[in-house]
C-alpha cells in the first residue's frame, strides 16, 4: 500500500468523521426547532427561539423549551400532539426523501454526496428508533406527548412506527449497504468500520447508551433493547462483507 493511498484513506476517514458530527448538529437543530416553531405557529409561544441549547457532540442537555405541563392539562389536546410529534413526522419525511436520493446516487462516482446523504439518513433513522422502539410507552418525550395529546394508546404509534422502520431498515440492508461497499472500494476493513459505526449510531449512540448509563434506575433496562439490536445488526451485516483486504 503506497503512502499516497494511505494519506487518501486518512483524509476520507477524517472527512467522514467530521462530516458526521456536522450533520448530527444539523439534525439536532432541526429536531428542537421543529418543536419550538410548531409551538410558536400554534400560538403557544411568543417566539420559536425557546430552544435550550446543549452539547452538539454528545447530544445531551437539549430541550425545546415548550412548557407542556403548564400549557396542557390532561389528555386530548391536539396542539400538544402536534408540538410533541412534529419532529417525528419531520424525521419520517426526511428518511423517505434521503432513501429516494440514495437509490439514485452512485457512491463510486459521487462519494462525498453519497456518504453525506447516507449519514444524514442514519441520524434520522436513529432518532425514530430512539422514540418509536425504545420510548414508545413512556409518558414523557415526543411519543408520550403525541399519545397524550391525541388521547391514543401507545400501541398504535408503536405498531405504525415499527412497520415504517422495518421497511426503511430493509431498504438500507438490501439496497443501500451494497452501494456503500462499492463506494468504499470493496475494502473489507472500511466496510466493517462503517457497518459497526452505523449500528452504533442507530441503536446505541442516540438511544441505548442514554438508558444504560441510568443504572441502577430501572429504566436502564430499556437500553438493553438497543444493545440487543446492535448485536443483531452486527450478526446480520458483518457476514455479508466480501471485498479486498488492506494489502490487496
Amino acid at each position: 500500500m503506497s503512502a499516497n493511498s494511505s494519506l487518501k484513506r486518512i483524509f476520507y476517514a477524517g472527512l467522514m468523521v467530521g462530516g458526521y458530527f456536522l450533520l448530527q448538529a444539523v439534525m439536532i437543530l432541526l429536531h428542537e426547532f421543529t418543536h419550538s416553531t410548531m409551538g410558536w405557529a400554534l400560538g403557544y409561544s411568543g417566539t420559536p427561539m425557546t430552544v435550550v441549547w446543549g452539547n452538539l457532540i454528545t447530544m445531551q442537555g437539549w430541550d425545546e423549551g415548550v412548557p407542556y405541563d403548564a400549557l396542557f392539562h390532561g389528555r386530548g389536546h391536539n396542539a400538544e400532539a402536534a408540538i410533541g410529534g412534529a419532529p417525528l413526522a419531520m424525521h419520517g419525511i426526511l428518511v423517505v426523501i434521503l432513501i429516494s436520493c440514495l437509490l439514485h446516487v452512485r457512491a463510486c462516482i459521487r462519494p462525498i454526496v453519497f456518504f453525506a446523504l447516507y449519514w444524514f439518513l442514519i441520524l434520522n433513522l436513529a432518532e425514530l428508533i430512539a422514540y418509536l422502539w425504545m420510548r414508545p410507552f413512556l409518558a414523557t418525550g415526543d411519543t408520550g406527548r403525541f399519545n397524550q395529546g391525541m388521547d391514543l394508546s401507545p400501541w398504535g404509534l408503536f405498531a405504525c412506527g415499527s412497520l415504517f422502520l422495518a421497511g426503511a431498515l430493509w431498504v438500507l440492508h438490501s439496497r443501500i449497504l451494497p452501494e456503500v461497499a462499492s463506494g468504499l472500494g470493496r475494502q473489507r476493513w472500511a466496510q466493517i468500520l462503517v457497518i459497526a459505526a452505523t449500528g452504533f449510531v442507530l441503536f446505541l449512540w442516540a438511544s441505548g447508551l442514554r438508558f444504560l448509563v441510568l443504572y441502577p434506575d430501572p429504566l436502564w433496562r430499556v437500553g438493553l433493547i438497543g444493545l440487543a439490536l446492535f448485536i443483531a445488526w452486527l450478526l446480520l451485516e458483518l457476514p455479508r462483507v466480501n471485498g479486498k483486504r488492506v494489502s490487496e
